[in-house]
């Protein structure tokens, strides 16, 4: 059971990976316009290759310039990355014409596209990129050999272009796979393991944004704190992984019983933490006495043993009984713990600065 929250794509996380396939790609295209410099310097090539190698490298030169430090500074994303990826071919392509077509030495930097085109751009980009790249190589070898697709050498030619396509598959592959290793470690870093919650460093994070948004447009939030009345009871009884069992149990519960713009976190052994945006303290009590009351009614099994608990719950105001997440959540707290020295399963609704109230 996992929690959706909105912006759960974060945004910001996206933007900062981008800045570095940014930041790669910009290395990348200054190394190939020092290797063409190169070349035309050592090569000692004549006018009629030299010059128009020249004016690539400098409109290569000015775009980079300007998506590095000018216009395009800081549009991070997968349209500029793609952009760049066909800039580059271009590149290779132009710079490849004018030293040997196929047997270029840079005929080889079609690769470097394909790859980068799969590690940031998806696998229907990198495709696209891969029908590209085939078709500027098919291209240039006509004009270098009419006979490039000639009847006579049509399996010679589809064997020059298939590793082009086994590239752009295989690296499709690949960066699927990676990005789902990644999206599953970020998951992890960002969730409770037993619940699928977000965990209490996810939850302050997207609090922190909740209370800034309160505070701008003067609107109310309220904090829940849950905890179980007998864990320990049931742990003594039954063992560790019943207590676990409990957890999940009352994870799924709270889960049924709240809005998805709801953030809820898993607090810390079996206790639970609820902000409830835009939602003054009442009516957020509507909700979570729900929750105490089908967490008392609905039993679970547990090596075929039915166990059941009650919870305890306190809910806190934000401005009304606090002036930040903090001190709110300390409210809800205190609010808490008056339900369990009231007698537990209940909740109790702070309703001034100093008291919990009923």
């Amino acid at each position: 059971m996992e929690q959706t929250n909105p912006g759960t794509e974060d945004l910001a996380t996206e933007t900062l990976r981008y800045r570095g396939y940014d930041k790669i790609i910009g290395n990348i295209s200054w190394l190939l316009i020092a290797i063409v410099a190169l070349d035309i310097k050592l090569l000692s090539r004549d006018d009629s290759t030299s010059f128009p190698l020249s004016v690539i490298c400098i409109l290569l030169f000015i775009y980079n310039g300007l998506a590095r430090y000018g216009l395009r500074q800081g549009a991070y994303g997968r349209a500029k990355t793609f952009i760049d990826l066909i800039i580059i071919l271009l590149f290779t392509i132009a710079v490849s014409w004018f030293t040997g077509k196929t047997a270029s030495p840079f005929i080889s930097l079609l690769y470097l596209g394909l790859m980068a085109a799969a590690l940031t751009q998806g696998k229907r980009v990198t495709y696209l990129m891969a029908v590209l790249t085939v078709t500027s190589y098919t291209y240039l070898a006509v004009q270098e050999n009419v006979s490039f697709l000639g009847r006579s050498s049509i399996l010679e030619s589809l064997l020059q272009l298939f590793p082009f396509m086994l590239i752009a598959h295989l690296g499709a592959m690949l960066a699927g796979e990676t990005e789902l290793a990644r999206k599953e470690v970020e998951r992890l870093s960002l969730t409770d393991e037993i619940t699928g919650f977000n965990n209490m460093r996810n939850f302050a994070s997207l609090a922190k944004t909740q209370e800034a948004l309160a505070k701008r447009h003067n609107r109310e939030f309220s904090i829940c704190m849950l905890d179980a009345d007998n864990l320990k009871k049931i742990n003594d009884a039954n063992g560790h992984m019943a207590g676990t069992e409990l957890i999940r149990h009352m994870g799924n519960i709270i889960g049924k019983n709240i809005r998805a713009a709801d953030i809820v976190a898993r607090y810390g052994g079996d206790e639970f933490i609820i902000l409830f945006c835009e939602t003054e303290g009442d009516k957020a009590g509507v909700a979570v006495e729900r929750i105490v009351r089908t967490f008392a009614e609905t039993p679970f099994l547990y090596n075929g043993k039915e166990l059941s608990s009650t919870l305890s719950a306190g809910i806190a105001s934000f401005p009304k009984n606090g002036e930040d997440i903090k001190a709110v959540m300390v409210k809800a707290d205190e609010a808490m713990y008056a339900s369990k020295a009231a007698g537990k399963n209940r909740l109790m609704v702070c309703s001034t600065d100093a008291e919990p109230g009923n």
